[in-house]
């Protein structure tokens, strides 16, 4: 296996500069995923990794070598596609062959390889069905197959989840993360799906508008997110964002939005009068009594068996709480909520970077 270094790389198509600058390691045997919007440039970068994609300027180096005068077939990669790229007309067994037979790989091995990749996929019984006779699920195992019997130094994802229903995605995630745990393989995953990447990455690398905004372990940035972008992308239900003022007083200091006020945690040093946005995560928001505790009024309730969330109006402030119990609230319902100060996560409404 292999690490990746990517150091300065930039792409532009004529006068559109589609990703600047970017600087990303990943270690031998790391399962890095790249998540961001639609057009982020997130599959661009990956391209260039495989060696799809030309590059501007900067260089790509795997295990320590450059490859940017490399071809594609000479990187030593695997790439699995969002659209399985099988051939319709061969059997699971040619399909998972075809690759070391055009290189000549004797009979023997091609079938220890392909019973090899076969067993670890579940495939067994699937090797003389044609594409056309397998699920989705089962196309997409067949694909990742492919890419294991080659035995490269490099695994590529391209969205390889997208075309599946939610049931399967879920249960497709749980074999990635085994398989990559299994191979101890390098890869890189692309997906816009932030809930993939937190389920699966060892670190994500959030991406926005063809820059990297963000790289760390799933919690990291989830809890301690840079900038506005990332709090508001990572994190389902999305986060609440409000904002505010910094107000000094003989009290201690405060934030205040609007009527909603709560102390500032330790740790957070802004100036008196400072234009803030304060990030809450629904699951930290509590109905119950309190000293503390600010009115509410209810707009909507969903249940979702284990989680209710509840939408609620507060100040001119419209929130929504994740709840871990089964609340008997009703729209309408006026509620008491509070949110600890620790919880809150505090953003320069300027810079948006977080304080």
């Amino acid at each position: 296996m292999a690490s990746i270094d990517i150091q300065g790389l930039h792409k532009s198509y004529g006068a559109a500069c589609i990703l600047h600058d970017i600087d990303l390691s990943v270690a031998d045997r790391e399962f890095i995923i790249l998540v961001g919007p639609s057009g982020c440039g997130k599959s661009t970068l990956l391209r260039m990794i495989a060696g799809l994609e030309g590059i501007s300027s900067g260089d790509i180096r795997i295990a320590g070598r450059s490859v940017i005068h490399l071809p594609a077939k000479e990187r030593d990669i695997a790439m699995v596609f969002q659209n399985y790229a099988l051939y319709p007309h061969m059997t699971v067994f040619d399909n998972l062959a075809f690759s070391m037979k055009l290189k000549g790989v004797d009979k023997a091995e091609i079938a220890r390889r392909v019973g090899h990749a076969a067993g670890i996929l579940k495939l067994e019984s699937f090797l003389t069905r044609r594409p056309s006779q397998l699920s989705g699920g089962q196309r997409q195992r067949v694909a990742m197959g492919r890419a294991i019997v080659r035995d490269p130094a490099v695994f590529l994802f391209d969205e390889p989840l997208s075309n599946l229903d939610a049931k399967l995605r879920v249960q497709m995630r749980a074999e990635i993360k085994t398989l990559h745990e299994r191979l101890q393989a390098t890869m890189v995953y692309v997906t816009h799906d932030q809930v993939e990447a937190m389920t699966m990455a060892d670190r994500i690398v959030v991406m926005n508008q063809g820059r990297i905004e963000q790289v760390g372990a799933p919690l990291e940035i989830y809890d301690r997110p840079d900038n506005l972008f990332v709090a508001g992308f990572i994190g389902s239900p999305a986060i609440n964002l409000v904002p505010g003022k910094v107000q000094r007083s003989t009290d201690g200091t405060q934030i205040r939005a609007g009527e909603l006020v709560w102390p500032l945690a330790r740790g957070v040093d802004a100036p008196d009068g400072a234009e803030i946005v304060c990030g809450l995560r629904p699951e930290h928001i509590r109905f119950a009594p309190g000293a503390d505790a600010m009115q509410g009024r209810v707009l909507a309730v969903e249940p979702t068996g284990a989680q209710t969330y509840v939408n609620f109006e507060s100040a001119g402030h419209t929130l929504l709480a994740s709840l871990g119990d089964r609340q008997s609230v009703c729209p309408d319902d006026a509620v008491p909520w509070s949110i600890a100060s620790e919880n809150l996560l505090v953003f320069d409404a300027g810079t948006g970077l977080r304080i």
